[in-house]
């Protein structure tokens, strides 16, 4: 087993999104088809997205763009009827207002009517694009949870993989529906395009083509610099997570209390601004330089469209035409050279949208690891004891080449209670990791009741696993709900979750809460939510665990944040609760490992003793000195207590009585 078990690594998935430059012209040709085929396999994507999303809005959204493609001709030749029909009435001698009135009225009736229904569609079509926002939006939103519930533990240890859900997080939601309307913009702009093309050609044939070879220099400047920002982007994503860090520290609830007593505010301002300085520097130099390549290109273009005006205006004058067929020719003149500018933007906008939709398919694309590794998969016998044994198992975290673990070796027989005993960074919760399955070992095996823990099916796997971690989970729900995801599968029985409060010390804080186990907790959502202290919410972690249907109980740290008495009620209930269990236990407090039958004592990720508290106290190893330690310091602590204090009667008054 090595980090291949772990799935490509940092340097493949950087790899996926790079194209490289063509180094000659030979090359250039492979470089554009390469491109071309990479940028419609992004779109088509994206299309498919929008399809699954609502087949309805997608086919209303391409009736729109056939609409709008042909409206801005439709609009410019009723425009030049109206202007005709004018210069019409100009040439009468003594117009008669009923004249005037048959002449212009049916094309002024025309040229409103016509602007009132685009109008109209145009109010259809916002609809249609903020609804399909929304929709494309929670579409997306919602298979990158479902693809997050599926993706391994270990995928996020990975700075490189973790970039890439975070920008696929924030940026696919918005993306897709920007790249469809592009898309279809793109359309409608090419249609008009080419209806005006056909118009114009009738007296300069040339002129469309002078605007689009003018457009080049253009395409080429925007797309260069469409690429420059992406990759720009991308290489300085380490910027704006930091920007992002600074930031929300200064308006996170959990933090605001420490940085203002501390006085660390201004410290996280000035780490912002010398981050955005250096972050702002590069963007500045890339907006400015295309700027200017712009302002040049733009002179050049408006003295040739001066040209091109000019030799309308003698073309139509010279062949006896109306104003209205100048107004025309140069509407359409004007027209093209404006779609030609919108195909350049639109489809370098459509390009960088593509590109940062790969943040999305390298994340929907990764591949999950931790599965079981027989095509039918072994079931899990429930509610009986259970087997486990680590045969050398080793592990190292992704991307990191320090084992955490090194050779663990060693058997649990049904029923046992094992604590696992070591100073912090031993490997204790790693070690609790790899037997959950979160992650796989990079050496050795981990036995279930006889055979590899892989090949298992995962979910009955985490389904036999009563799991409170040392950062358990704080969720802003209800009590009651936050009790019963102990056990989501089953329906929420609130005599069961009373029983598991009780067992957890925490029903008589429950009962203080304004609405008792219908309380909202945490006031994220709720103006009347509850913020429980850190050890009121250890409690409904502990409830949470005795709430679940669990063959095995594991307690990272079960306890730490509980004072000495209300650590003894619960450990009386774990003896009651784990009659029946396999138990797995960490805990600083060694007073616990006495009720063990079953002491790892882990040293720097190795094993380096094992057995019952009496058999490691008459070893006199690290577990001897850990314990006698704590010991010792605790009745130091009492006896220190002891004489700074002398007992006071309750009949006794601590200060003078007032006359």
């Amino acid at each position: 087993m090595g980090p291949g078990r772990f799935g490509p690594p940092p340097s493949e998935l950087n790899e996926k999104l790079k194209e490289p430059l063509p180094k000659s012209l030979r090359e250039l040709p492979g470089y554009l088809k390469r491109v071309t085929r990479s940028f419609f396999s992004r779109l088509g994507y994206i299309i498919k997205l929008v399809w699954e999303a609502k087949k309805s809005l997608l086919l209303l959204m391409i009736f729109m763009a056939l609409f709008n493609g042909v409206s801005p001709v439709l609009s410019a030749y009723i425009s030049a009827n109206l202007l005709n029909r004018i210069a019409e009435v100009l040439e009468l001698d003594s117009p008669v207002l009923e004249t005037v009135i048959g002449i212009l009225l049916p094309a002024m009736l025309l040229q409103f009517g016509y602007m009132f229904f685009v109008s109209l569609v145009h109010s259809v079509s916002n609809m249609i694009t903020r609804i399909s926002s929304e929709v494309v939006t929670n579409h997306v939103k919602c298979k990158i949870m479902n693809k997050a519930k599926e993706i391994d533990v270990a995928s996020f240890d990975m700075p490189e993989f973790y970039e890439k859900f975070e920008n696929a997080n924030r940026e696919a939601g918005m993306r897709p529906i920007h790249v469809i309307q592009a898309t279809f913009n793109i359309v409608s702009t090419a249609i008009s395009a080419i209806s005006f093309i056909v118009i114009l050609a009738t007296v300069a044939w040339f002129a469309p083509l002078a605007v689009v070879l003018l457009s080049l220099p253009s395409a080429i400047i925007t797309f260069s610099y469409r690429k420059k920002n992406f990759r720009y982007m991308r290489h300085h994503s380490k910027e704006r997570r930091q920007m992002s860090y600074y930031s929300d520290m200064l308006v996170n609830k959990d933090m605001v209390k420490e940085l203002r007593l501390f006085d660390l505010s201004d410290t996280f301002i000035f780490n912002y601004n010398k981050v955005f300085a250096r972050y702002f520097k590069g963007i500045r130099g890339l907006i400015t330089g295309e700027g200017m390549w712009s302002i040049a290109i733009s002179l050049v273009t408006t003295s040739v469209n001066c040209a091109l005006f000019f030799f309308i205006a003698y073309t139509v004058t010279n062949q006896g035409g109306q104003i209205g067929d100048y107004s025309l020719y140069t509407g359409a003149l004007t027209s093209i050279a404006s779609c030609v500018a919108s195909l350049v933007s639109t489809t370098s906008s459509i390009y960088e949208g593509t590109l940062f939709i790969d943040n999305m398919i390298v994340f929907m694309n990764e591949k999950r690891h931790i599965k079981p590794i027989l095509e039918a998969p072994r079931t899990i016998e429930r509610h009986v004891g259970h087997t486990i044994e680590f045969r050398g198992v080793s592990f190292r975290y992704p991307g990191t080449k320090r084992d955490v673990l090194k050779n663990i070796s060693f058997v649990v027989e049904p029923g046992d209670t094992v604590v696992l005993v070591g100073l912090n960074g031993a490997g204790k919760t790693t070690l609790l990791k790899l037997l959950t399955r979160l992650y796989d070992p990079t050496d050795g095996t981990i036995l279930l009741d006889g055979h590899d823990i892989r090949e298992y099916d995962t979910t009955a796997l985490y389904d036999m696993f009563g799991v409170i971690f040392q950062d358990f989970g704080k969720y802003a729900f209800t009590v009651n709900e936050n009790i019963a995801f102990g056990e989501i599968k089953k329906p929420m029985n609130r005599d069961e979750i009373r029983a598991s409060a009780e067992a957890a010390s925490a029903d008589d804080f429950i009962q203080h809460l304004p609405n008792g186990y219908e309380t909202a907790l945490m006031r994220v959502f709720e103006r009347d939510g509850i913020e429980p202290s850190i050890g009121q919410w250890q409690k409904l972690a502990i409830a949470r665990a005795f709430y679940s249907d669990s063959d095995v109980l594991i307690l990272d740290e079960p306890t730490a944040s509980l004072d000495a008495i209300a650590e003894q009620e619960i450990f009386n209930q774990f003896d009651r609760l784990r009659e029946d269990k396999t138990t797995f236990f960490v805990s600083h407090r060694l007073s616990s490992a006495t009720i063990a039958t079953k002491i790892l004592v882990l040293q720097y990720g190795e094993l380096v003793e094992m057995g019952n508290h009496s058999q490691l106290m008459h070893r006199k190893g690290v577990y001897y000195q850990l314990f006698t330690t704590q010991a010792n310091r605790y009745l130091a602590e009492a006896d220190e207590r002891a004489g700074r204090e002398e007992p006071i009667s309750p009949h006794d008054h601590p200060h003078p009585q007032k006359p």
